[in-house]
């Protein structure tokens, strides 16, 4: 995308959150579900351990820039015992300054996210992890709803397809925010 995304609510052009860089006082980075049973998984068209670096790095960026990392990571409702791999990957978690649990497909429902981010006075959300058509969308139509502006870092997720992957990325992102790669996701 451009320093200009489409607003779908006026269908008028917007500034991205990234023109002329992120504020660190305002943006938090959202990982969602990297758990080691996801990473393993056969993912497309980035592998699980490719997305798992890429939102690392992503994390290390944002630790440097003083802006917040959030982990979030499912938790089967209902189920006393979590299919091995359930927890966030070690270094995910280590990094994150917030790990939020979920219980639905997106991470705002019932989580106390909104109100933390909020608290915070987080503006813009940039967002990683898997699925990138399940998780990742659904936590992202939340918070389009809510107001946040968005950046999506199409290597830092995946989904089960790569047909799946290119419909969030090509069709229904850029309706919502930004859509970058790692290396463009720069503070101001």
């Amino acid at each position: 995308m451009s320093a200009r995304d489409h607003d779908r609510r006026t269908g008028a052009a917007r500034e991205s959150p990234l023109a002329p860089g992120l504020d660190p006082t305002s943006t938090a980075l959202v990982l969602i579900d990297l758990m080691d049973r996801i990473v393993a998984l056969p993912l497309a068209p980035h592998p699980g351990p490719a997305v798992l670096d890429a939102a690392l790095g992503l994390a290390r960026t944002f630790r440097g820039a003083g802006a917040p990392v959030v982990a979030v990571r499912t938790r089967r409702s209902g189920a006393s015992d979590q299919p091995p791999g359930s927890d966030l990957v070690a270094e995910v978690a280590g990094a994150a300054d917030l790990a939020v649990v979920k219980h639905t497909v997106g991470a705002f429902q019932d989580t106390g996210l909104h109100g933390t981010l909020q608290d915070h006075r987080v503006r813009t959300l940039v967002l990683a992890g898997f699925a990138t058509n399940m998780a990742v969308e659904s936590t992202a139509r939340a918070a389009a709803d809510l107001g946040y502006g968005l950046v999506f870092v199409e290597d830092a997720m995946a989904a089960l397809t790569a047909a799946e992957h290119a419909a969030s990325v090509g069709l229904d992102f850029p309706r919502f925010g930004t859509v970058v790669r790692a290396a463009e996701v720069e503070f101001a």
